[in-house]
Formats: structure tokens, sequence, C-alpha cells
């Protein structure tokens, strides 16, 4: 594989680690705080184990449940809080979300349960990797790139079965952070899985992901998940922060039409999720060699507000 082709199977971000808090910028809890907020991380991982064993054998709607209450269970044990404004879709949709910290897993699951896409290496992860093969994570072998069309085949047997999909098409994390413009990936949400979906004709979703902190009341990148960091170290400092919130958007949901272009579709939904105008005329009016996109009913004219390639 190329040089060329090896950059945009794997995007980066231009976020550095200026980019994360300094010392003593974020309020903090004390050291009992943090180490009972992992010892409890820690043993919901472990129940997650148990809920990865039974999730086969259960009722999907009672599984969704399930991993839901899970997820939100978590998320407190970490000790960050989820504030949801909007619906999150009840059947089945592409869900596409920002892409900040390890942490968007847990919330897109608590928010709206769906199988996620994912890079291969997150199956080897302990306890994480084993219940994201039991929810049917559909992985991605970024080493392979011509695994690609059968990657999005699968998202699209999903879709049609009726099960809802989630997918991160930055294909990256990055900071997020006020005036962080210039770290967010250069060529933005990957175009090929919202193919999937134009098969399908199912409805995609974007998810707007934040996070704040409550205690100073300011946005902060204390979550963020960045670069060479280790998992372990950002675990720490996630568990340090004083009043971590996530604060979640659930846009109008974009229906794609009969052959639409999948370009199109990826461009409305980045828009939808890092409020920035659609470089053109509303959505339902950008013509298409391949057919059309309309927005759901009544959203507004112009939409404001892992590792996937074309």
């Amino acid at each position: 594989m190329t040089a060329g082709a090896d950059d945009l199977w794997r995007p980066a971000s231009g976020c550095g680690p200026g980019c994360l808090p300094a010392p003593g910028e974020v309020p903090a809890v004390g050291v009992a705080r943090r180490a009972g907020r992992l010892l409890a991380g820690a043993g919901m991982l472990l129940l997650g184990t148990g809920l990865a064993v039974l999730l086969p054998v259960l009722p999907e709607r009672d599984g969704q449940a399930a991993v839901r209450a899970w997820a939100r269970g978590t998320l407190r044990a970490f000790g960050v809080r989820l504030a949801v404004r909007g619906r999150p879709p009840r059947r089945r949709a592409l869900l596409v979300a920002n892409h900040v910290s390890w942490l968007d897993v847990l919330v897109v699951l608590a928010v709206a349960p769906a199988r996620l896409v994912a890079k291969r290496e997150v199956r080897s992860w302990p306890l994480v990797g084993l219940l994201a093969g039991a929810a049917g994570t559909v992985f991605v072998d970024r080493s392979r790139p011509r695994q690609l069309p059968a990657v999005v085949g699968r998202v699209a047997d999903a879709l049609r079965a009726g099960r809802p999909v989630a997918v991160f098409p930055e294909g990256t994390t990055w900071c997020a952070g006020d005036g962080a413009a210039g770290c967010r990936p250069r060529r933005g949400f990957r175009p090929a899985v919202f193919q999937a979906a134009v098969d399908t004709g199912a409805p995609v979703v974007p998810l707007r992901i934040g996070y704040r902190c409550t205690a100073s009341g300011a946005a902060t990148t204390a979550a963020a998940f960045l670069g060479e960091e280790t998992l372990v170290r950002s675990v720490r400092r996630v568990v340090s922060v004083r009043g971590l919130t996530v604060h979640v958007t659930v846009a109008a949901a974009l229906h794609p039409g009969v052959d639409a272009d999948r370009r199109l579709l990826a461009r409305a939904a980045e828009s939808a999720v890092h409020l920035v105008p659609v470089p053109s005329r509303p959505l339902a009016a950008v013509p298409s060699p391949r057919g059309g996109v309309t927005e759901a009913a009544g959203s507004p004219g112009g939409v404001r507000g892992l590792d996937l390639v074309a």
C-alpha cells in the first residue's frame, strides 16, 4: 500500500499535547474519589462481561435496554454525567457522530444502543472487546482497505434487518475544543459508510458530542483521547475531573433518496454535527447526479444544528 493510500485509510487530526488541559486548569476531585471511580469503573466493565454472555439469548428489546443501562452506569462510575437533547431513534438508523474520546462508545450506547463499527484492535481490548463482539460490532481491519466494500455490505445488512448502526465517520479522535477548527481531521466525514444508508433507505441521524466541566461552566478537552497518549493516562485524567458532563444533541434525521450521492449525504451530516452551514443551497435543493437527499419533516431549510474512507 502506498503512503498516500495509507494516509487515506488512517486519518489523522491536527491535535497535540497543547490541546489538553494544563495541570490545574480543570477542577479536580480528591485522590480517594479518583480511586473510587477507578474501582467502580472496573466493576462495571466486569459486569459487562456477564452481559456479553447474556446478550445472544436475550430478546432484542431487552438486550438493548440492558446495554443502555450498562453504558449509563459505566459513565456514572467513571464520574461522567450524561445530558441528552433531542429524541434518539427507536428504529433502524445510521447514527453518525464526531469522535472525541474513548468515552464516545459508551455515550452512543447510552443514548441509542446500536451495533458499532470499530477498528479491529478493539476486539483484543480486555473486557471491552468481549462485550463489543457479543453486541455484534462490525470490526474494520485498517491494514486491508480492500475489505471496505464488505464492511459497508455488513452495515447495510444490519440496517435491512432493522438494527441501528453507529459510526464515527471522521475515523479518528480530536479535541473538538473552542477554536480547534484546525484540529479537525482534514477530510472530514468519510462518505463510504453512508452508502449503506443509501442502499437501504435508512435515515441518517447525526449526533453531536461535547464535553463540559460543570464545576467551571466551560467546555473542556479533558476527555479527549489524542495521538500517542495511552488509554491509562486518559482514564486517569477523566476520573480526576470534577463535574464532567457529556452533552449529546440528536439532530434531525436525514433521509436519502433513491441513489442519493453519498458524498453529499456525508457533507450534510457533518454540517449538522459541527453546526456549520452546507456550502451551497438548502439540502433539499442540492442537485445530485445520482439522486437527492431530503431532510426530515420539521428540520430547517439548511442543516445547522471508525475508520472508513471512500
